[in-house]
């Protein structure tokens, strides 16, 4: 067990720090003290962090974190907390870790005792959830699907069951081929298309799969995709077939009061009114 009293320690802290996914005033007064204070900030892509940092005037060395290179950074991040330096972590948007590189990081710094800490921050996920107007009571965060049609058909056929709505991220030279799959695998389901989050051209295309299919070709810019789970069937509840199954049990020698709940909880009804019911026939 390992316990991390993030505030408490003299150990050197990993921050993981989430950027603007768009709208560049979305920066959190915390977030701009961290990446101020720290000694390194690692980078998705410098070119685009080092623009985020003139906007701020932030000036800190900058390495470059990614997918591609992290046989040679995670070494050199862990050099750096070694040392006692404190290290900034940082996407091209929104959190990292999300979609994006750097659990391998986050993982080995653990194992070293160095402290993790995340600050809160631009999620486009959630952005897109809570104005979506399908339900934000559960929810699956799925990310990008593969980009080869029959893996991707795989993944949706395990998700066809799930009764929570699902949030997805996709590049808008994949969204039509997507969302083809989608309608092949989940059926014609209402979808929310929300693109270009924050920014001036933001929208939210409302409707279902077949309707948004007729538009999609046009869109450009970053999107989530949001599909509502499959839906529950509500079995009505039959009292006159209750009455009658409760009465049989009754028949064979089970207490009213046990045939009632039996009956209620197989039947999918209440037990109050089928009791009500039962004793108002009698």
């Amino acid at each position: 067990m390992k316990r991390q009293k993030s505030f408490q320690n003299n150990n050197s802290t990993l921050y993981l720090v989430p950027t603007p996914i768009g709208n560049l005033q979305e920066m959190t007064p915390r977030a701009l003290d961290v990446l101020k204070q720290v000694d390194v900030i690692a980078a998705e892509d410098t070119r685009n962090t080092k623009k985020l940092c003139m906007a701020y005037q932030i000036q800190k060395p900058l390495i470059s974190h990614h997918e591609h290179n992290q046989a040679t950074s995670i070494p050199e991040i862990l050099i750096l907390l070694e040392q006692g330096k404190q290290v900034a972590v940082v996407s091209d948007a929104g959190y990292p870790l999300v979609s994006d590189p750097g659990q391998r990081l986050v993982k080995e710094a653990i194992e070293n005792d160095f402290n993790v800490v995340s600050l809160s921050g631009a999620n486009a996920a959630t952005n897109a959830l809570v104005a979506s107007g399908l339900s934000t009571e559960h929810y699956l965060f799925y990310g990008f699907l593969d980009n080869k049609s029959s893996r991707r058909k795989k993944q949706l056929d395990e998700l066809k069951d799930f009764p929570y709505t699902m949030i997805f991220y996709e590049a808008p030279h994949r969204i039509e081929d997507m969302l083809q799959d989608c309608l092949e695998v989940l059926g014609n389901r209402n979808i929310v298309l929300a693109r270009e989050l924050t920014k001036v051209y933001e929208e939210y295309i409302r409707g279902t799969i077949e309707e948004v299919l007729e538009i999609v070709s046009s869109l450009k810019g970053e999107m989530v995709v949001l599909i509502e789970g499959k839906r529950q069937e509500t079995k009505i509840f039959d009292m006159k077939a209750a009455l009658k199954q409760v009465q049989a049990l009754v028949d064979e020698g089970m207490k009213t009061k046990e045939a009632i709940k039996r009956v209620a909880q197989e039947m999918n009804g209440s037990k109050n009114e089928l009791y009500e019911a039962y004793h108002k026939q009698s």
